[in-house]
């Protein structure tokens, strides 16, 4: 296995997608030939068939399905290490890898991670942002796929540095001629009778709109599952259903769709993030300096 090259990998990967080796040879601008000879070398090194070819083109095996998941993510990774090195290269004495939620990003990250870099002392910092449910920040965390954290403090934090961040309140979002919309202020339990959108089903908002529909004794009735905010919002103003998100994000489609706001009284409704790392020992120069200014930042607001 020690014989494994990114180069074979890559046509195989391009293969399999392609589902054909003369296409795939097209894309890659190489003569099938190679190809073929590359791929009977790399299944002479893990000792398994991994293409199956059919009349009209290939397909993977079991075995290549499974090598072909791990390729991806191989691959990845050196395009990752490769954009690093092309960084220093190109002067950038810092990187900093940050997976947050998408509340999070909508909250102020994004601002606030504009704020740093636009700091004189920090022209040689690059910062890169991924979007990710509160999971697989702790995982990307855990796992050193990414640097810094930033999710709901709710979420399991055992075993990482976190410090407290920004926050939100969560609100019903409805149209004007909703029922609800007559009421200066609701309990979750009050929206339950009607149709809601569901933000993605693993995120932490639904998650614990989950449990506290279960101990209000009554299932959450889902009309239209978005993938975004912003489409939540569309939903909304399109009169489908009501979305429980935070009174922050929704403030500015007050006006631009014409929608009401009504924060949750629920204690829970109050959400706090956190940023966390998985050794602060271990943190780069560079990540220390963006937790001091988002710390900071969070503080002054």
């Amino acid at each position: 296995m020690r014989d494994l090259d990114l180069t074979s990998l890559r046509l195989f990967v391009a293969v399999c997608e392609a589902r054909s080796i003369a296409r795939a040879a097209e894309q890659q601008a190489i003569v099938g030939s190679a190809i073929s000879k590359r791929l009977a070398a790399l299944e002479d090194t893990v000792g398994t068939p991994l293409l199956v070819r059919r009349r009209h083109g290939v397909e993977p095996t079991p075995a290549g399905d499974t090598l072909l998941e791990h390729a991806r993510g191989l691959l990845a990774r050196a395009a990752q290490i490769e954009r690093d090195m092309a960084g220093y290269a190109a002067g950038v004495r810092g990187h900093v890898r940050v997976m947050a939620t998408q509340s999070a990003i909508a909250e102020s990250l994004a601002d606030d991670v504009a704020a740093f870099l636009k700091m004189p002392a920090h022209r040689d910092i690059r910062i890169d942002m991924e979007e990710a449910v509160s999971t697989q920040v702790l995982r990307g965390v855990r796992e050193g796929g990414a640097s810094l954290g930033i999710c709901w403090d709710a979420a399991d934090l055992r075993g990482l540095h976190h410090w407290p961040w920004r926050g939100d309140h969560l609100a019903v979002v409805m149209p004007p001629s909703h029922p609800l919309a007559r009421n200066r202020r609701l309990d979750f339990a009050d929206t339950l009778p009607f149709e809601h959108v569901s933000m993605p089903p693993e995120s932490a908002v639904q998650v614990m709109l989950q449990r506290a529909a279960a101990l209000a004794g009554a299932p959450i009735k889902y009309r239209v599952v978005a993938a975004t905010f912003d489409a939540a919002l569309r939903v909304v103003r399109s009169q489908l259903a009501i979305a429980i998100l935070p009174a922050e994000l929704s403030a500015p489609y007050v006006e631009a769709f014409g929608l009401k706001v009504t924060p949750l009284s629920d204690p829970w409704a109050r959400r706090r993030f956190a940023i966390c790392c998985r050794d602060e020992q271990a943190l780069t120069p560079a990540a220390r300096l963006l937790i001091e200014h988002l710390v900071a930042s969070a503080q002054a607001a």
